[in-house]
C-alpha cells in the first residue's frame, strides 16, 4: 500500500464510468474501495478491469454468514487478490477466525463494527441498548480477539479503539471533508482528523465522485492530510 491513505468509493453503476474516475483522480488517492453495488453489477469482471489501474483493491463485500460460508466466499475471491476485505464483527468470533483463516496471504480482513449511518436510536431498534461508541469498542475487543487485522468504525470511535489495540488497522468511511455535506452519514468527522487519531485508511466516496471536479477535490484532500 502505497503513502496516501485515502480509498475512493466507487460504487458506480456503469464500469466505464468508474474506469474514468478512477484514472482521473489516480495520482492523489492510495486505493480503490468497491462495495457490493460495484461487485453485483460487475463481479469478477470488474474488479480485474480496475487492477489494471494499478492501485490496490478493498473489496467492501460485508461478509455475514456461517462460518463456513463466509470462509468459502474467501476462498472465492483469492484471484483477485484485494488488499482488504470486509466482513461483519456481528457474525461472531468463530465467522471471524475462519474468513481470516480461509483469506489470501496479502488480504487484510477487517471487520465493520457499528455503520456510519447508525446512532443510538437505531441501535436500539435492534435490539442493541448500547451507544454506538460502547458497542463499537466491544465489536473491535471481539475482532482482535478474533485474530483479525483491523476494524471498520467511525471517525468518533478510531482514536479511542486505536488506544487499545496499537497496531492494529483501521478503516474509517463516513468522511466529510469541512466543505461538504452529511448526507445519509450521521457519525462523521473529517479525513485530517480521523487520520489524526489513528486511521490507517480513509475511505471518501461522495466528496470526490460527486464533485464538479473530482481532481481539484481528491487534491484538496490529499492536501489536508
Amino acid at each position: 500500500m502505497n503513502n496516501n491513505p485515502v480509498y475512493l468509493a466507487l460504487d458506480l453503476p456503469r464500469l466505464d464510468a468508474a474506469e474514468a474516475l478512477a484514472r482521473k483522480v489516480a495520482g492523489h488517492i492510495g486505493g480503490i474501495k468497491l462495495g457490493l453495488e460495484f461487485f453485483c453489477a460487475h463481479g469478477h469482471h470488474g474488479v480485474h478491469e480496475l487492477h489494471k489501474l494499478g492501485l490496490p483493491i478493498f473489496l467492501d463485500l460485508k461478509l455475514h454468514d456461517i462460518p463456513n460460508t463466509v470462509a468459502g466466499a474467501m476462498q472465492a475471491i483469492h484471484v483477485l487478490q484485494p488488499s482488504i476485505v470486509t466482513i461483519h464483527a456481528a457474525g461472531g468470533r468463530a465467522m471471524m477466525e475462519d474468513a481470516k483463516a480461509a483469506a489470501g496471504e496479502n488480504t487484510k480482513v477487517v471487520a465493520v463494527t457499528v455503520l456510519t449511518s447508525l446512532d443510538g436510536d437505531d441501535l436500539a431498534a435492534i435490539g442493541v441498548h448500547d451507544e454506538p461508541h460502547a458497542q463499537a469498542m466491544r465489536l473491535a475487543d471481539l475482532a482482535h480477539s478474533a485474530g483479525l487485522d483491523g476494524i471498520v468504525c467511525s471517525g468518533h470511535e478510531v482514536g479511542a479503539i486505536h488506544s487499545q489495540w496499537k497496531d492494529g488497522f483501521f478503516v474509517v468511511p463516513g468522511l466529510r471533508p469541512d466543505t461538504a455535506g452529511n448526507g445519509d452519514q450521521k457519525r462523521i468527522v473529517t479525513p485530517r482528523q480521523a487520520r489524526d487519531d489513528g486511521a490507517s485508511v480513509l475511505v471518501i466516496g461522495r466528496p470526490i465522485s460527486r464533485a464538479e471536479d473530482p481532481l481539484a477535490a481528491a487534491r484538496a484532500i490529499e492536501a489536508t492530510l
